[in-house]
């Protein structure tokens, strides 16, 4: 096991909407932990200004260097993003390996994809990481092969060598991803045949989205009291109290300052939330920074273009078993008040119960009220409209019956794919 610092420098004037730096602190020792590092320091690092060579001050840079020796470190992670020069100056200055922010969560990722196609992802985003830190990764790039040449001929640079070789390996990975993905759409275009309407859980890694995942499903999803403990999604069938059946799927979380290249490289991932008829948001409210990450996790569904209007997100406040009495009295009366969010905990199964009527509710507050005619004779088409809509009303004149039914709208584009829309 790697014995590692971690240390968080903050802007001694934080912004309104920063978290305590207290706490950034504590996220990143999480993350650190996530890979298995042994964190033996854990240092708030105050920052008057970025300095371009080593983004802390020559004081801090000297200071630590000893910390680093006199600890025998061999690993500081730096809670921030660092450039390709000041991760090496750092590595110098430290005789120690370097990551930053972006670096440790590509490292949790790795770790943690199990199916072909998170790991195809997390390669991807690891080599267009690594394609612009070149001029960390070696200490022979200066030097020529000799003579001249082209690329791959005698003359070219080791570190254009190695660039070119990422490229490769890039544009195999995104021709394996096109297929993945193409293979993922189908299996979407056959979901869409089955008439059940799909709940994504959403939000900030660590939220107990697993935990509530198995309450829900009776599932064994992997839910651990860690960061990124779930990465690939998972499918399952729920049945909710007015017998309605919906698809619910757990995804990876998300986090504060998550590398753009992992939101680019897991988007055929996050398309299971795009495609979702409903987004449940589930939230820590036992964390101190709950709000800050539900900003977080909105920024997130912003860049992949999740419109969270028209009744689409149901909100869950998650956790309330951590909670003094008064405490838990506030959250459910903030969950009140808050979209009709509904406060749970998944590990003792309170508050479960509400949710499942809630979501039932959602769902049925979306459905389109249509009135068809339909031929007695029709046996098939009647009981269609019986089993997956809510008949209001019905009023038979011998030969015809006339219904009116509600059906939620992933069930009425099914209907009409069926050919089994009236008129």
């Amino acid at each position: 096991m790697e014995r590692a610092a971690v240390l968080h420098p903050y802007a001694k004037t934080a912004g309104r909407d920063s978290r305590s730096p207290e706490a950034r602190l504590d996220e990143a020792v999480g993350l650190a932990g996530a890979i298995g590092l042994e964190v033996i320091r854990a240092d708030l690092v105050a920052l008057p200004r970025r300095r371009p060579s080593t983004y802390f001050g020559a004081g801090n840079v000297d200071a630590l260097a000893e910390a680093v020796e006199a600890s025998d470190i061999d690993l500081v992670c730096v809670d921030a993003a660092l450039s390709p020069v000041q991760q090496r100056n750092l590595e110098r200055a430290w005789r120690c390996k370097v990551i930053d922010r972006t670096g440790l969560i590509l490292e949790i990722f790795g770790a943690r994809a199990s199916t072909r196609e998170g790991t195809l992802q997390v390669e991807l985003a690891h080599l267009t990481y690594q394609r612009s830190r070149l001029v960390r990764s070696w200490t022979h790039l200066e030097r020529q092969r000799g003579g001249r040449g082209f690329m791959g001929g005698p003359g070219e640079t080791q570190i254009e060598a190695d660039r070119r070789q990422i490229d490769e390996r890039i544009t195999r990975i995104r021709r394996e991803l096109d297929t993945v993905t193409r293979t993922r759409g189908l299996h979407r275009a056959a979901r869409r045949k089955v008439p059940y309407p799909v709940a994504a859980l959403v939000g900030y890694t660590n939220a107990g989205k697993s935990t509530l995942f198995n309450r829900l499903t009776g599932s064994r999803v992997a839910a651990e009291d860690l960061l990124f403990a779930t990465l690939d999604p998972t499918m399952r069938g729920v049945d909710l109290p007015s017998g309605r059946r919906v698809i619910l799927s757990d995804t990876v979380g998300f986090v504060s300052q998550l590398p753009t290249m992992l939101v680019a490289a897991f988007r055929a991932t996050l398309e299971e939330v795009l495609d979702a008829d409903l987004i449940v948001h589930v939230r820590d409210v036992a964390h101190p920074d709950s709000e800050a990450q539900c900003r977080d996790v909105d920024d997130v569904l912003g860049q992949l273009g999740v419109d969270t209007g028209d009744g689409i997100l149901v909100e869950v406040h998650n956790k309330i078993d951590k909670l003094e009495p008064d405490e838990r009295i506030m959250a459910s009366g903030l969950a009140g008040r808050r979209n009709d969010a509904i406060a749970i905990s998944a590990l003792t199964g309170e508050g479960v119960d509400a949710l499942l009527e809630r979501l039932d509710v959602a769902f049925g507050s979306r459905r389109r009220i249509l009135e068809f005619e339909v031929d007695l004779a029709d046996g098939a088409r009647l009981a269609w409209l019986y089993r997956y809509g809510e008949v209001l009303s019905r009023r038979d004149d011998g030969l015809r019956a006339h219904i009116r039914v509600g059906l939620d709208p992933a069930d009425l584009g099914r209907l009409k794919r069926l050919g089994r829309a009236g008129d």
